[in-house]
């Protein structure tokens, strides 16, 4: 199993950090709790996270995948896991709206299970994501240790769970229902923003928008 996640690097840093990740090939990432076993066996290599949640399918297309550190001597530091992520939904909407998109909103309570969100992530709503209505636009998952937050988010250009559906272990039938339940679930910013997105645009827009801290002064 691939090992994409330098938690252990990020972790001892004492400033806030984000790191934009790009793949050289299409692989599953499973949540720290599932089994290799939910992918069905191919060419696919699999990468687990350290954070909980359900699969995603990463490639050098899609998503766009950005992990924020926050050091537990950052002001955006918080102890409780829910409000901890309410400010990275908010830092994502102000990125995105500054694009174009409206209106979307943040999920600010405990995570909303959904049909298959055990196994794929997209598919149930968590804490700080990022809503069009009911359908997910950004993905978050949180690590937490001494130290620190580690926030990996994700937001697709264009959503289609089919790929990352072929790839996992399912019957038949239950592609069938895995498709018509996770077809609705989430957009991708395409059909959110009515165009195109470069990667360049919204790293600049989430760079800065980067959140100010509560003594008025820019956060490094």
């Amino acid at each position: 199993m691939a090992d994409w996640f330098d938690v252990d690097g990020l972790r001892t840093s004492p400033v806030r950090l984000m790191v934009v990740r790009e793949v050289g090939r299409s692989a599953v990432v499973i949540g720290s709790t599932q089994s290799e076993a939910v992918v069905a066996p191919g060419d696919l290599p699999v990468v687990r996270r350290r954070s909980g949640g359900g699969a995603v399918l990463v490639s050098p297309e899609d998503p766009f995948w950005v992990d924020v550190w926050v050091p537990r001597s950052d002001p955006l530091w918080h102890p409780d896991v829910v409000h901890a992520a309410r400010w990275v939904g908010e830092w994502w909407v102000a990125a995105l709206s500054a694009l174009g998109a409206q209106p979307l909103s943040v999920h600010r309570s405990g995570l909303v299970a959904r049909p298959w969100s055990s196994l794929v992530c997209f598919a149930g709503v968590g804490p700080g994501e990022v809503l069009a209505g009911s359908r997910k636009v950004v993905g978050l998952a949180q690590w937490r240790g001494r130290e620190g937050a580690l926030f990996h988010t994700a937001a697709y250009r264009v959503w289609d769970p089919a790929p990352l559906i072929d790839a996992l272990e399912l019957a038949p039938g239950d592609r069938v229902a895995a498709t018509a339940a996770l077809t609705p679930a989430a957009t991708g910013l395409t059909e959110l923003l009515g165009r195109d997105v470069t990667r360049e645009e919204l790293e600049a827009q989430l760079v800065s928008h980067l959140p100010i801290g509560p003594w008025g002064r820019q956060l490094s």
